[in-house]
């Protein structure tokens, strides 16, 4: 048998380009080779845009791309490039805006037809290969578009220049108009009272997507009948089989609106997003239930996706062995063959498993809900023992599927994803005082400044030795922040000599000086239709989001007042914006919940070795009150916030201001509580 061909992308770093290096289409990376091949030989351009960890993405590309009769049809009427949404999300955005606008909605795998001039005229996202339920084939989709490009090319151009034209029609800047003020955040509130599922958690019908976003602005601004739904969502998605009972850490949606069966890619962005936010519930309700979540979450972080470099990686696959959810699913069989008869059938109860299943092939996804309320009774045992028989059990679980096949890894480092993660990490060691996460944190930032901080430019990319790709808005705004909350952790200071600098490039690069707020995207890139501006909150914060979010909590440590105003500017010319949507701005109103809020500033004066220190520190780290921000004065003298904060009588104290009126000095963790409980 004669071995396949590699194509271009078999130059690639990306795992997702690597996927498809062996198709018979004759694949070009997005790039300057694909246009002059376009321009020359008057093709248009098919373009396929998706991830690694995408299910339909392989669906398509096992139906379509392995099949030797459509290569033929896309190597003779096209020019098919293949491009990895995560490392080029602007490119992602901007066609999506284009699908969006042709079908009237997106996803992927995204396909997008365009001239050689790289102006979008029709797209889609997943087409089967042949037309069934109502979907056209793709394959009678090239034949008819190849006939169209001869037959009828000038309304193509044309419909092309329209779209291309609305396309780039940014939304306009709002310079001088008012800052929001707090009124914004009781509609939000509303429109989450509104679209609240009383009896799953969540906001809105299926598929459900992680709510950490609006949990977080609800234990921020909400009253405490609205924390009832921001629990009710958190138990939710750990009820359900989108958590992962077994390894930790969340697939990235559910298809149902019961969060009980996922699309099971597991995502770095989504894991850290959502440890973070089980870390702010376990700090506002004491529960330690949300911290045993954050730290399994974590602790997945750390086993699974952590690079030896020091990164972490982006996400592992849906699929193993060719089929979605085979890693995770099981049957009563399975599990009586690893526990045998009476622990199976204990864990099978507690966990959903049952023999006519909740998924494919018979098999069950492991959930909590199904699970009978006398459970422990009916053992003989409290809540407590419970637990810790199924801890054992879960245990027992996790080593016999850690011998199946598993998903593949895309283990390409992103940038502004490990930002998240340093935010996490830190965040994780300051609630829960392990130390692990610290080290790990400090890892990756130390991989950062090492490898993607190269001759004062940000790269957003690694994978196997290469760092490539200039960073983008996101990338800037999620390190300055994730370094930011480690120096809160370790109070290293040169973490923050480090964000200094990344901020300042985010201000010279991003910017927009005339109307304020920020761009997605450098200026003078020309692959681009036109330049973006950074949009509304998704999955991940927007890139002005982060930005804002980083440059707010940076300035209060370095005094820097240019970073507070472009942050304030950013938030004014985006007012109109929230005001007209809150429900898409979500993670920027906690942004603007920071900047209204009367800023909150704890400098703790001693030597770190004095166990006084370490409890004031502590204390201070104990309530949840976003916004504040901490400081060891040992660390560094010279930061702003540690002038004129003394010990007293060689004792360490704590300095509480706010608004820049301070306290007297506290020499308490009994007293710190209690002038910290006024706050919360």
């Amino acid at each position: 048998m004669v071995p396949p061909v590699p194509n271009r992308l078999a130059q690639a770093t990306s795992p997702y380009l690597l996927q498809h290096a062996y198709n018979p289409v004759d694949w070009y990376p997005w790039g300057d080779e694909a246009w002059a091949k376009a321009r020359m030989e008057d093709k248009p351009i098919f373009l396929s845009i998706g991830y690694s960890a995408c299910h339909w993405c392989h669906v398509m590309e096992r139906e379509s791309f392995e099949d030797e009769g459509i290569a033929r049809l896309l190597n003779t009427h096209f020019v098919p490039v293949k491009v990895d949404r995560e490392e080029r999300p602007d490119l992602d955005e901007i066609y999506m805006e284009a699908v969006q606008a042709i079908t009237g909605r997106g996803g992927w795998p995204m396909s997008v037809w365009l001239l050689p001039d790289l102006k979008p005229f029709y797209g889609g996202t997943y087409f089967p290969k042949e037309s069934r339920q109502g979907m056209p084939g793709f394959r009678q989709l090239l034949e008819r578009i190849a006939e169209f490009w001869v037959q009828h090319r000038a309304e193509l151009t044309r419909d092309a220049s329209e779209l291309a034209e609305t396309l780039g029609r940014q939304p306009p800047g709002f310079p001088g108009s008012a800052l929001p003020d707090e009124k914004i955040f009781e509609t939000a509130l509303q429109h989450l009272r509104r679209d609240f599922d009383p009896r799953w958690g969540g906001f809105g019908p299926a598929p459900k997507f992680p709510a950490h976003l609006a949990v977080e602005l609800i234990l921020r601004r909400g009253s405490k009948s609205d924390w009832l739904m921001a629990e009710r969502t958190l138990n939710a998605m750990w009820e359900g089989g989108m958590y992962d009972h077994l390894g930790g850490g969340f697939a990235r949606y559910s298809v149902d609106g019961q969060w009980l069966v996922p699309h099971f890619e597991k995502m770095l962005y989504d894991n850290a997003q959502l440890a973070s936010c089980y870390l702010s519930a376990y700090q506002a309700t004491g529960k330690a239930h949300y911290a045993a979540v954050a730290r399994e979450t974590l602790d997945y972080i750390l086993r699974d996706l952590r690079d030896p470099m020091g990164g972490f990686h982006s996400s592992e696959d849906a699929d193993s062995e060719g089929e979605e959810g085979r890693f995770y699913a099981f049957t009563p069989t399975e599990i009586t063959e690893v526990l045998g008869p009476g622990d199976a059938a204990l864990f099978c109860e507690a966990f959903g498993v049952t023999v006519g299943g909740n998924f494919e092939r018979g098999t069950s996804v492991p959930h909590r809900f199904s699970a009978p309320d006398d459970l422990a009774e009916r053992q003989g045992l409290s809540n407590a023992e419970l637990e810790a028989r199924l801890e054992r059990l879960r245990a027992r679980m996790l080593a016999a599927r850690n011998r199946r096949v598993r998903p593949g890894k895309d283990d390409k480092v992103l940038a502004a994803w490990n930002g998240l993660a340093l935010s996490a990490l830190s965040k994780g060691y300051q609630v829960l005082g392990d130390g692990r996460y610290l080290d790990a944190a400090t890892a990756c930032a130390g991989f950062i400044q090492r490898v993607l901080w190269q001759e004062g430019t940000l790269l957003r990319v690694y994978r196997a030795g290469h760092a490539h790709i200039p960073a983008f808005l996101e990338d800037y705004g999620a390190v300055v922040r994730g370094l930011t909350d480690l120096f809160e952790a370790g109070f290293d200071s040169n973490w923050l000599r480090f964000a200094e600098p990344l901020a300042e490039s985010l201000l010279a690069r991003f910017q927009d000086d005339r109307e304020g707020g920020f761009f997605f995207t450098e200026a003078g890139q020309n692959d681009l239709l036109h330049r973006l501006r950074a949009g509304w909150d998704g999955a991940l914060p927007s890139g002005t989001t982060l930005a804002v979010a980083a440059l707010l909590r940076l300035s209060r440590h370095l005094e820097r007042e240019d970073f507070h105003a472009s942050a304030e500017r950013a938030l004014t010319n985006g007012g109109a914006g929230l005001t007209q949507a809150p429900r898409a701005f979500l993670g920027m109103l906690a942004a603007l919940d920071d900047l209204l809020r009367a800023p909150l500033e704890l400098a703790v004066s001693g030597h770190r070795e004095d166990p006084r220190t370490l409890e004031l520190v502590l204390e201070a780290r104990r309530p949840y009150l976003p916004g504040m921000v901490i400081s060891l004065v040992e660390a560094d003298p010279n930061l702003p916030l540690h002038r004129e904060r003394p010990t007293v009588d060689g004792a360490p104290a704590a300095y509480l201001c706010r608004s820049r009126s301070c306290l007297p000095p506290i020499l308490s963790p009994e007293a710190l509580r209690t002038r910290l409980s006024e706050f919360c």
